[in-house]
């Protein structure tokens, strides 16, 4: 969009704009190394090899990976987590999850209950989305194998104790799977550090880059069942999916510009550092949840003012629907957010706005103070006339 007076506050869907180094690499990736990567030797082929080696060259970095290998790309974190919960889980297993999970994670699960007599127990967070460990401590049994957890709410923003939840995982022996899609690249995630043992992310979102890329991280001690066959590059005299990371898991032709420009997505976090970037992004919802608690018919969602979070405001207002409100933010004030129940209805129940969603507000690399102070102008204006 050519508009500058429009305000982009949907950064937990997916960043906008993109950076400039985002879009070149994309366009050089598909003008000059358009071969298919990993299916033949001639230059194009090895260049495009390349990118993909770069990407998770970056992404290692980033997330302190020893063997970037044991990095897989995928279209989105919604596959990785598909990859990551249908590849461990077996018959009989059971799994702990929480109230703020998203469909992705509650929709398979759901299916393995169905197909697989899976169990699952789904460990309630407060109304505003903060996480006692011991409700999963509670919740351990004897065929618990697997804790899958939302670093960041995306209807709170609430952050939960990830180093807690995994030092009571290895305790068990329990593995834990962190879904990443509204942290990486705003929060530090140190997978050694943090004890996380899978690792499901976003390329589009924190990262900066494309939609279409994501991955999964898969510690070296975890052997997942492919998601899917078929082509690697690799092996192709066998019948069976490659043993060797990361072709037994990346099978058919992968985003190639779109990996490249994930990867210069990454650089820009890393130079940035994500230090920085979690203090702006605090900054500036501080900034928001303040104007925004002085309008009496607005509700604000998750962790009070001054506690952690990640950019994301969440709200409903007195007397109009939150579709509506989204609509006029757009229509009258060229605002962007996100209405209804973001594809997390337990979150929602817990929130106590299962019955009417909510309007969210989620702030990203390049929102200005100027522009969070056009939103809460936007919220009062509207309150007048409701």
């Amino acid at each position: 969009m050519n508009d500058k007076s429009y305000i982009y506050l949907d950064n937990a869907a997916t960043s906008w704009p993109k950076p400039p180094e985002v879009l070149t690499a994309v366009t050089d990736a598909i003008r000059d190394d358009g071969a298919n990567p990993g299916r033949g030797s001639h230059a194009m082929a090895v260049r495009a090899s390349r990118i993909l080696f770069d990407g998770r060259k970056q992404l290692g970095k980033l997330f302190n990976v020893k063997d970037v290998n044991d990095i897989v790309f995928t279209s989105n974190t919604t596959m990785a987590l598909n990859m990551a919960i249908k590849g461990f889980i077996k018959s009989g297993d059971h799994v702990i999850a929480t109230s703020i999970e998203h469909n992705s994670v509650r929709r398979p699960l759901y299916e393995l209950e169905q197909t697989q007599q899976v169990s699952v127990t789904f460990v309630n967070t407060s109304y505003t989305g903060e996480l006692d460990v011991t409700e999963i401590q509670r919740s351990i049994q004897s065929n618990t194998k697997l804790i899958i957890v939302s670093h960041s709410s995306n209807l709170l923003g609430s952050i939960m104790p990830i180093e807690q939840i995994a030092e009571l995982a290895k305790r068990h022996n329990i593995k834990l799977l962190v879904d990443g899609a509204q942290s990486v690249g705003i929060l530090p995630v140190d997978v050694t550090a943090l004890g996380i043992d899978m690792l499901a992310f976003p390329g589009h979102k924190g990262l900066l880059g494309p939609q279409g890329t994501g991955g999964l991280y898969i510690s070296p001690q975890i052997d997942l069942a492919p998601l899917m066959q078929g082509g690697t590059g690799s092996q192709s005299e066998t019948p069976f999916q490659p043993l060797v990371r990361p072709d037994r898991y990346e099978a058919g032709t992968p985003n190639t510009p779109g990996i490249a420009g994930l990867a210069a997505g990454v650089k820009i976090v890393l130079a940035n550092t994500v230090e920085k970037i979690a203090e702006q992004q605090w900054q500036l919802t501080q900034r928001m949840m303040e104007g925004l608690i002085r309008q009496n018919k607005v509700s604000l969602l998750g962790p009070t003012f001054g506690k952690p979070r990640t950019g994301i405001v969440s709200l409903v207002m007195d007397h109009i629907d939150s579709s509506e409100l989204s609509f006029i933010l757009d229509q009258h004030y060229k605002i962007a957010v996100r209405a209804g129940f973001h594809c997390t209805p337990l979150a929602h129940q817990i929130a106590g706005t299962g019955q009417t969603g909510a309007v969210r507000a989620s702030i990203g690399l390049y929102t200005t103070e100027a522009e969070v102070d056009a939103f809460i102008d936007a919220i009062h204006d509207i309150a007048k006339q409701y």
